[in-house]
């Protein structure tokens, strides 16, 4: 069997045990939306290596630009996005914005993800 191929079941029949269970457990429309939502928001090359350096450490828009070798414009609409998913948050101080992750748990899926591709 070829790594393409796609095991397709020979009977048709419905597991109303395995249904119910599942659908028990099924999310409301609007989670499954929010969980679309950052996924999306992840699925940039970009918005992960704004992900990971602002794991090392929080930054401003122009550090971001400066070590990606970007514009300012570019990074700060890459920012939006990633706030708009709640992955990321600022503080002001001054007249410097700063950004981080929004939570440690952005930290350890971004974490569980990068140890799974490195496996």
């Amino acid at each position: 069997m070829e790594n393409n191929d796609i095991l397709l079941c020979r009977q048709n029949c419905i597991h109303e045990d395995v249904i119910s269970v599942v659908r028990e457990k099924m999310l409301k429309n609007e989670d499954f939306a929010k969980l679309s939502l950052f996924f999306k928001a992840i699925s940039d090359e970009t918005r992960i290596k704004i992900l990971f350096s602002l794991a090392q450490s929080e930054m401003c828009v122009c550090d971001i630009a400066a070590l990606l070798g970007m514009s300012v414009s570019a990074i700060s609409h890459q920012l939006r996005l990633l706030k708009q998913a709640q992955l990321v948050k600022f503080e002001k101080r001054g007249k410097v914005v700063y950004y981080s992750l929004n939570d440690e748990h952005v930290n350890t899926v971004f974490n569980n993800a990068l140890e799974h591709v490195m496996e």
